[in-house]
């Protein structure tokens, strides 16, 4: 209750009505579509036509079941275009410190473990009458530990991982242990800013490497190896030294046999033991379901337009619903700890949280002194929710085309 109150007050401050409006005249008279209720219903998640969203939105603002018309989609969309499309940036960086304020981080040894993954988003455009689709990419960094996002955005088409990778690890601290797929880095483990970071490179094999490929084939727990220094060009384009880098491969073999070797710059046997790393290692893949989560469950490549700059409105449903998401991962988080047993097997179910949250996200932004008692009836309601997690099950699925919508519904 205390992040949502910060949250709704972060609103109706002066911070985001200067940062935000394109226009010092935008949002001056009182209307109903004030600028905090302009920035609550993407917030809300949108799924549906716009004017149908709308519609639930008020709805649900006044306990009503069946919907409301005070808002229409063509008085939505001019105030749509009069603030600026990374409107939810600043919200993301101040939710961090929130949660830390007052939620315990998980830690592993000491370390904050920070996931880092890339993933293709499908973006609809139209441009000369005629639709066409363009693959952006979305990176995030999460925190496996609390099921968090630490930071989540959209970039353009054609954009290249490691630059943009580059510009993400600028939010981590010196204490971050970065969980990560080989491709970001060209094996080096060096920053932007040319400082050394800790790191566990979470691949399988390194089909490139050949130091990899005898250390696969020795059958050792672990070796300490020396990476080659990248050549001149690769240090100049990711601005970091020309030097060799140091790391341990370990060895870990999955609950089904298959073997894997992950690559870490903590040199330290004694601290870190080889064997300590396999729940790290197997970690990192929560990261993969949250990105499936809000790509299928809150439809991430859905946007409420496709007219104008490609990535003008993809950009502002993209951060809201990273902030839905992060919200959602909140509740979950707190109705864990708070109505399921410590060491139980049971898990909140995040998918079925979602409907919950999106009908109460209105009151919780717009009236947050009236709505937090609501709070703990939602908590008990969510952790009614929950699923049986039995540890080492593999149910390996078949490879089959990814659903997405078509672009006649983005």
């Amino acid at each position: 209750s205390i992040i949502i109150s910060r949250l709704s007050g972060y609103l109706f401050s002066k911070e985001p009505l200067d940062q935000a409006r394109l226009d010092p005249k935008y949002f001056t008279r009182r209307r109903l579509l004030s600028l905090p209720t302009r920035l609550s219903v993407p917030l809300s998640s949108l799924h549906q036509a716009v004017q149908s969203e709308l519609d639930t939105f008020f709805a649900n603002l006044c306990h009503r079941a069946d919907s409301i018309r005070q808002v229409s989609a063509q008085a939505f969309y001019p105030a749509r275009d009069r603030i600026i499309a990374r409107v939810f940036s600043p919200i993301n960086q101040h939710r961090m410190g929130w949660v830390e304020e007052h939620l315990p981080i998980p830690r592993w040894r000491g370390w904050r473990v920070v996931a880092a993954d890339g993933t293709a988003v499908r973006l609809t455009m139209r441009q000369d009458n005629v639709r066409s689709i363009l693959q952006g990419v979305a990176l995030g960094l999460y925190l496996p530990g609390i099921a968090l996002f630490l930071d989540f955005r959209l970039h353009a088409p054609l954009s290249i991982e490691r630059p943009m990778f580059f510009e993400a690890i600028a939010l981590r601290r010196t204490d971050d242990l970065l969980v990560m797929i080989v491709a970001f880095l060209s094996l080096t483990g060096f920053g932007a800013d040319g400082s050394p970071h800790s790191f566990l490179y979470s691949v399988r094999f390194f089909a490139g490497m050949q130091s990899g490929r005898e250390f696969l084939l020795s059958g050792r727990r672990e070796q300490v190896v020396v990476l080659r220094a990248p050549d001149a060009r690769d240090a100049e384009d990711d601005d970091c030294p020309a030097t060799p880098t140091t790391v341990r491969l370990l060895r870990v073999t999955t609950p089904n046999g298959r073997v894997h070797v992950p690559m870490t710059s903590l040199l330290d046997a004694a601290a870190f033991p080889a064997a300590a790393f396999a729940e790290l290692y197997h970690g990192r893949w929560r990261i993969e379901e949250a990105c499936k989560r809000i790509r299928h469950r809150l439809e991430r490549e859905h946007s409420s337009g496709h007219l104008g700059p490609i990535l003008a409105r993809r950009t502002e449903d993209f951060g809201a619903k990273a902030v839905f998401d992060h919200l959602n991962a909140l509740a979950a988080y707190v109705a864990t700890q708070a109505f399921l047993d410590p060491g139980s097997s049971y898990q909140i179910n995040r998918t079925l949280a979602i409907d919950k949250i999106k009908r109460q996200i209105g009151r919780w932004l717009l009236m947050a002194s009236a709505t937090t008692r609501r709070l703990k009836p939602l908590l008990e309601e969510i952790a009614l929710h929950r699923q049986k997690f039995v540890p080492d099950r593999s149910r390996p699925q078949k490879p089959q085309p990814k659903p997405h919508l078509s672009h006649a519904y983005q």
